[in-house]
């Protein structure tokens, strides 16, 4: 590779798939973790109630989307480090830094709040923020390991998480201790696991050239932003829903969406995963002709998304036009209300994971489509806030994942029409 292009250059080594064996591996130690994520909720909102619970579900679901500033850095690595051979390491330790750079800023912003006013909202809510972003981190460095061929540790790393989440549950279940208490207690458990698993990395990779790092940075900086904020709208729009519920007096109703988002969220961090355990062979393939062929099926997928969308958009309106149906959808705390709310789940957990696998490969193709696909984003940041604050109020949770299709649907078409404008032969 010459000059600072990330993607140019001789080929690396060919990057194989993932082996079926070492991806259940790796599949069983992010499952126990969420699952002890899921049964988290359903204990802490035992132990605490409604009320400190729902502040508990507002701060993380005000911070979820800072999860995925420092995993940007290994979304891009992992696209961007098979192409490369000469300047592998030092794009490998560009990722390192600046992964860790925005957890350091919001654990030292979190570190004023506790000692300057730690029973305030605002170090409840930096608290949940370095947990969120903490995770990231943790998945960032254990991509690397994982691009090493050192997957154990990821395996080991996720699990060992879901030791610390399991041991705080059960804690804040005995003792009882606050929301800001069993924050900060994860936080620390995961900080804890996050050196350990750092420590492990390559010395090249923790101690980069000045030179090589100055000169890729530019593109790599790039690349990271572009990539990595797909991700972060994407869950920072999620999060709008959460100040829409605190602004329409609903702060309670923030305990059963964001359980609901939990189920959701399980599967989609799931399917994720597996998108990144294969980036690297999938980034190798969609170069050339592949990244046609790739474009061509990420449409007729964003299309899908788009009908399905609108269909059951429509079936919603039509159910709100029918008093006895509506009733049905804007009750509360009912059987008849939780299935409902399940059902919403479902179309928004099966919508979002077909425009995800669409969007993962028009990333892979060229660096060129980041625009688009940030710019798709940012129509779907607009529009989740605005469909809420419509739904919301009325409807509750229900109208929260409402709100989640209608953005889905939306980011959809503007991202087909991108496309088919910038490839006209689509």
């Amino acid at each position: 590779m010459t000059g600072t292009s990330l993607t140019g250059g001789p080929a690396a080594a060919a990057i194989a798939a993932p082996k079926p064996a070492m991806v259940l591996r790796l599949l069983a130690g992010r499952g126990v973790f969420r699952l002890a994520i899921q049964a988290m909720g359903v204990v802490l909102v035992t132990a605490w109630g409604a009320h400190d619970y729902g502040r508990f579900a507002t701060a993380l679901g005000l911070m979820t989307w800072l999860n995925f500033v420092p995993s940007s850095a290994e979304k891009s690595a992992l696209k961007c480090l098979p192409r490369l051979r000469m300047t592998r390491d030092a794009v490998a330790a560009l990722a390192v830094r600046v992964a860790f750079v925005p957890v350091l800023v919001v654990l030292a912003a979190m570190a004023v709040a506790l000692v300057f006013a730690p029973e305030s909202d605002a170090a409840l809510y930096l608290t949940a923020a370095g947990w969120s972003i903490s995770g990231g981190l943790l998945m960032t460095v254990s991509g690397l390991h994982r691009f090493r061929g050192r997957s154990t540790l990821d395996a080991l790393a996720f699990t060992a998480a879901a030791l610390v989440v399991g041991a705080v549950t059960a804690g804040t279940w005995f003792v009882r201790w606050s929301p800001l208490t069993h924050l900060g207690l994860l936080l620390g458990g995961i900080l804890l696991i996050l050196g350990f698993s750092a420590a492990l990395l390559p010395k090249e990779w923790l101690r980069p050239g000045k030179v090589n790092g100055h000169r890729l940075l530019p593109a790599f900086g790039r690349t990271t932003v572009l990539l990595g904020m797909t991700e972060v709208l994407d869950v920072l729009a999620t999060s709008t829903v959460f100040g829409v519920l605190a602004l329409a007096g609903r702060t309670v109703d923030s305990g059963p969406f964001y359980v609901a988002l939990l189920a959701s969220s399980a599967f989609c961090s799931l399917l994720f995963y597996q998108l990144r355990l294969h980036q690297p062979a999938i980034s190798r393939r969609m170069r050339g002709g592949g990244a046609a062929a790739g474009r061509a099926r990420a449409v007729e997928l964003l299309k899908l998304v788009e009908w399905g969308a609108l269909v059951f958009l429509v079936a919603v309106g039509i159910a709100l036009a029918i008093p006895a149906a509506r009733a049905v959808l804007t009750s509360e705390g009912t059987t008849g209300a939780y299935l409902v709310l399940g059902v919403f789940v479902l179309a928004e957990t099966v919508l979002f994971a077909v425009r995800l696998y669409a969007g993962f490969l028009i990333e892979n193709t060229n660096s060129k489509v980041l625009t688009l696909t940030a710019s798709a984003s940012i129509a779907g940041l607009i529009a989740t806030p605005l469909a809420a604050a419509a739904l919301v109020p009325a409807m509750g949770p229900v109208g929260g994942f409402a709100a989640l299709v209608f953005a889905i649907g939306a980011r959809a078409t503007v991202l087909r029409r991108l496309l088919r404008r910038h490839h006209p032969e689509l």
